[in-house]
Parts: C-alpha cells; sequence; structure tokens
C-alpha cells in the first residue's frame, strides 16, 4: 500500500529526496517513517515524523544530513538526504505507524513500502 519511489545512484556528497506515497486511510492520524537495510545487515531507523509533523527524530547517523517531512494533504512523506555517505547504501523502506506518535521501534510501525534502492559511489 505504500510506495517508495526517488532511489538511484550518487556520487558521495550529493542529494536524493525519497517519497512515499499511500492511501490516505493508511496514512490518516498515523506518524510515518523511513527505515534502511544495507545487505547482510538488520533494517534499521533512519527518521519518523508525528501526523502533524510536530515531533521529529532522527538516528545519530543522518541527523543533520537527512530532513523528513510530510504532506498530508498529498499523503506523501519525504526524506531529503544531503551530504551522502558509501555508508548510507541501502533500501529504504517508508513505514505507516499504528498511531499518531512517532518512534523508532519497528513493532511501532503497521504497514510497510517495497522500498526503493539507494546506492552512493565513493
Amino acid at each position: 500500500q505504500l510506495q517508495a519511489s526517488g532511489g538511484g545512484l550518487v556520487q558521495s556528497g550529493g542529494s536524493l529526496r525519497l517519497s512515499c506515497t499511500a492511501p490516505r486511510r493508511t496514512v490518516s492520524n498515523n506518524a510515518m517513517g523511513w527505515f534502511r537495510q544495507a545487505p547482510g545487515k538488520e533494517r534499521e531507523f533512519v527518521a519518523s515524523i508525528s501526523w502533524r509533523g510536530d515531533s521529529l527524530l532522527y538516528d545519530d547517523s543522518v541527523k543533520g544530513r537527512f530532513t523528513i517531512s510530510r504532506d498530508n494533504a498529498k499523503s506523501t512523506t519525504y526524506l531529503q538526504m544531503n551530504s551522502l555517505k558509501p555508508e548510507d547504501t541501502a533500501v529504504y523502506f517508508c513505514a505507516a505507524a499504528r498511531t499518531s506518535y512517532s518512534g523508532r521501534d519497528r513493532s511501532l510501525y503497521r504497514y510497510w513500502g517495497q522500498g526503493t534502492q539507494v546506492t552512493v559511489s565513493s
């Protein structure tokens, strides 16, 4: 139900913007999150945003470089990624939470997108 897009191949230091669209009923009143999974690694939290957009959380590894935002009128959540590093290479997933409050724990999220590949070359 969630559709992530915007991934691609970019050089180190470059930027990408990921988008996640979903049916309004899936995201209405729910927080949204971005997670990523690199080959051979566990899926990890990247960022989350509350329904109202007034509570933002970031993993320390992306703080200051990534920005999460949402446009509820468009049922779309974004992840602006700047100053990308090779270690940011992963499949990025968006997810809709069970409540309006954002959080880091995967168990807080009910619906998941199919993922979009981000590859950062050195």
